[in-house]
């Protein structure tokens, strides 16, 4: 199989550590053939702080520990390289990227939230359609071990997720943490999810949505410290099926092997549909937890 030449955009995330490192590094235990991490651009956000405080630390990592080349701007680190990882902690950032990239037709994984406004997803979307540009964007803690085997997705009946979900001073909502579980439940639902409505306390919120079907799917998204589990409990003809999310192997080892057979068949596991759907989701919980009652998509 061709190493592919990858681009990446955005050092203000621990994942892109994790990915370089995966990737790059051929005595890692859980090494991923098929990619390897050539150039970078930094970026980071004014906007956010877990931006700021982060960039400059990763991106020296990259650039010592992995001698990936660092360079001035988004469309440098695109041209020379046969696909893209869009890492930008900063969800609100991912559409002006994605516009400077677009045209070159090369594909890109875009790293969770995909964005933070269901407009700006559908502006990817059409712009990815424009150019045939493939893109796929999800949560690593979609193929997490123990997460993705219960169920088997559009068959269920229902589904409740679990997992931290903290809210930031300067970031939009559920789109910091409240995307795992989000992108989990429609894992298992699907799309189709019409009415969402939270109830938010300070310990935990509970965001339950309604499909156009009648099924309910819903998230414990809860705050407590020194306890960061995922889970979900899927419930279907059988009965339920739960699982916790397993730390070994690393969420990042489960998913970069989707990401890369995607670079190379340019064909997304996840649908466009979901993941402006995903987006719509968070937006509309945002709105309920702000202004109280059920808000639809």
């Amino acid at each position: 199989m061709k190493t592919l030449k990858i681009g990446m955009i955005g050092l203000d995330t621990s994942h892109c550590v994790a990915f370089t490192e995966l990737l790059n590094n051929e005595n890692n235990e859980y090494h991923v053939e098929g990619g390897r991490v050539t150039v970078a651009y930094p970026g980071g956000s004014k906007l956010f702080s877990k931006s700021r405080e982060r960039v400059d630390q990763f991106t020296n990592k990259l650039k010592d520990d992995h001698g990936v080349g660092i360079v001035d701007s988004v469309q440098e680190a695109a041209e020379d390289v046969d696909a893209v990882l869009l890492e930008s902690v900063d969800g609100r950032q991912h559409l002006e990227q994605f516009e400077k990239i677009a045209h070159l037709g090369k594909p890109v994984f875009i790293d969770k939230p995909f964005t933070t406004s269901s407009k700006d997803a559908e502006k990817i979307i059409e712009m990815a359609q424009k150019y045939k540009t493939p893109v796929f964007s999800c949560s690593p803690i979609r193929y997490a071990a123990g997460i993705k085997e219960p169920g088997d997705g559009k068959q269920n009946a229902g589904c409740m997720t679990f997992g931290p979900t903290a809210i930031l001073e300067d970031y939009p909502g559920y789109f910091w943490y409240g995307i795992h579980c989000a992108d989990v439940l429609f894992s298992k639902m699907g799309t189709g999810c019409v009415e969402v409505n939270v109830v938010e306390s300070e310990t935990a919120d509970i965001i339950s949505g309604r499909w156009e079907d009648g099924r309910v799917g819903a998230i414990y998204g809860y705050r407590i410290e020194g306890v960061g589990v995922f889970g979900c409990n899927v419930f279907d003809d059988n009965g339920v099926q739960s699982g916790n999310a397993a730390s070994k192997p690393p969420f990042y080892a489960l998913l970069l092997p989707e990401i890369i057979r995607f670079f190379n068949s340019g064909k997304s596991p996840v649908q466009p549909e979901e993941m402006i759907e995903i987006t719509a989701f968070l937006e509309a919980a945002n709105e309920s937890r702000e202004k109280g009652g059920k808000v639809k998509l």
